[in-house]
């Protein structure tokens, strides 16, 4: 999985010489938290977010007229107050090394640029769904958890034979290996009933821990 597949490409920038106020505007109406700032070619040169603006704001802000709060936001720019040591990454990046980066600099945006020019930014919400993807969460189908008593080469080559002699077709499959001890195997599959998947692999010695049916357009 690749940064580019869930990275946001319509993006809404500000250029440095625009007010914090029309900044504040921005992500009013579009409920964002964050603008990247760019020059008249697309390269990214900052980052303005919510935290950055009301560090900037003065101290005793809650003395102040809304007169004066308003002089205040449109006298400064974004250039004054904008983070200019931003973190980075490629669109071709893996998704992992995007969420690496994100935890060690204790960040929940990557602005996403291809040579100098932005192209996209990928935040915290982004990686929550590409995990909802990645695991099959959305899909129509059933999703069955299996716990791996005995965790030993041929156990996946054998539960997905179970599977194809059956005519059932895997859409996802992920392996959990440092929860516990004994490995857990999350499967989603399509056209079955919870129970039918439970009893196949209940016959063939599998330790079924949940299945449930799942569909798309569930909210």
């Amino acid at each position: 999985m690749f940064v580019k597949d869930f990275m946001t490409k319509e993006l809404i920038t500000v250029q440095t010489t625009q007010r914090i106020g029309a900044a504040v505007d921005l992500m009013n109406q579009n409920k964002i938290h964050r603008l990247p700032v760019v020059d008249t070619k697309e390269k990214l040169i900052g980052l303005v977010t919510e935290s950055v603006i009301a560090e900037s704001s003065p101290s005793n802000a809650t003395s102040l007229s809304v007169f004066e709060m308003n002089y205040l936001l449109n006298k400064t720019t974004v250039g004054d107050v904008m983070i200019t040591n931003v973190k980075t990454i490629g669109p071709n990046a893996l998704l992992e090394d995007a969420v690496d980066m994100m935890r060690k600099n204790h960040i929940n945006v990557l602005p996403v640029v291809d040579g100098e020019k932005l192209v996209g930014i990928i935040t915290n919400n982004d990686i929550f769904d590409a995990f909802l993807e990645i695991t099959g969460y959305n899909s129509d189908g059933v999703r069955v958890a299996i716990q791996i008593k005995q965790d030993q080469k041929g156990v996946l080559a054998r539960l997905t034979k179970k599977f194809f002699e059956a005519q059932i077709n895997i859409v996802q499959i992920v392996v959990y290996r440092e929860i516990k001890e004994q490995p857990i195997v999350v499967v989603q599959v399509t056209g079955q009933d919870a129970d039918d998947v439970r009893a196949l692999l209940t016959e063939n010695d599998f330790d079924v821990m949940m299945s449930l049916n799942t569909s798309s357009s569930e909210e």
